[in-house]
């Protein structure tokens, strides 16, 4: 499948369009929010029925194999029906693409992400988020042997794939700030719906590099070490949690509650070590609710 968008101008033009592209996001996003009947924890239990949902192409936090959806997440799953039941609540999983998954949760069709979305200044005035479960620092991923690229000046001018409508796309200027720093430029910036078609580009030269967080990008070089190597951080600190809409305050307690089961149990350190390569105990064992709070846990 071919990228959706492809910069071929300079990158300070696409820097400003991708803001604009992301208020105007976050605007209609919060229109959507404004004016929808989100279910609140009350409505959850009258109904029986929580609404997660999941998207299915992002290793190892939810991701298809054999025709079954494995993971993170989907051990987690049993888990989550576990302790929603004892509210008397069933969990109602749907999988979703991840171009569509957010705003479907902000327009009240579910009522949590159940993925591993990456907390962002622009989601932070949507959503809030439940304790995060993961760090997700951005890194970049090169070709295996391509001693072309190493620190950040090397970065200068290349040929980068992110995965449109993602944190990874959001935070860019963060790279864009280093890379000028040191008399650099951010070069041209491709997007693509999932990873698995960015990493095929980058395998086959299309790509300089790709940007991903540094769970999924420890999984991607641990899976394929012979084609692709892991470089620098190219963010600040990041963490991955669960976005939900900021009208529903009771929800999110009850997923802290949830969160900190998991934690103190240690099946929330079982599955990291499962799936992530390692524990995270230094994350935030608070919700996220606002930009200010996130900067601070960040280091930012």
């Amino acid at each position: 499948m071919a990228p959706l968008t492809v910069s071929s101008v300079p990158a300070s033009f696409h820097a400003a369009a991708r803001s604009v592209a992301r208020t105007l996001a976050v605007i209609l996003a919060l229109s959507v929010t404004a004016l929808s009947a989100h279910a609140d924890l009350a409505d959850i239990q009258k109904k029986g029925v929580f609404k997660v949902a999941t998207e299915d192409d992002y290793q190892p936090f939810n991701f298809i194999q054999d025709g079954k959806p494995v993971g993170f997440h989907a051990d987690m799953l049993a888990d989550l029906q576990t302790f929603m039941a004892k509210k008397s609540v069933k969990v109602q999983q749907e999988i979703l693409p991840w171009t569509g998954l957010l705003a479907s949760v902000a327009a009240g069709q579910y009522d949590m992400a159940y993925t591993g979305a990456l907390v962002t200044e622009e989601r932070l005035k949507v959503f809030n988020f439940a304790p995060p479960f993961a760090s997700a620092q951005h890194f970049y991923i090169k070709r295996a042997g391509d001693k072309s690229l190493g620190d950040i000046p090397t970065l200068s001018g290349k040929t980068v794939g992110v995965q449109a409508g993602s944190a990874l796309l959001a935070r860019l200027p963060e790279l864009e700030a280093m890379l000028k720093k040191v008399g650099g430029k951010l070069g041209k910036v491709v997007e693509y719906p999932s990873y698995p078609e960015a990493m095929a580009d980058l395998a086959n030269g299309r790509l300089d590099y790709v940007i991903d967080a540094v769970v999924p990008a420890n999984t991607i070089v641990a899976a394929k070490p012979k084609v692709f190597a892991k470089g620098v951080a190219v963010s600040g600190g990041g963490f991955a949690a669960w976005p939900i809409p900021k009208n529903n305050p009771e929800l999110l307690k009850l997923m802290t509650e949830f969160m900190t089961e998991l934690r103190k149990s240690g099946r929330l350190a079982e599955l990291q070590k499962k799936w992530f390569g390692e524990a995270f105990p230094a994350l935030p064992t608070e919700p996220i609710t606002n930009f200010d709070q996130f900067k601070k846990l960040a280091g930012m």
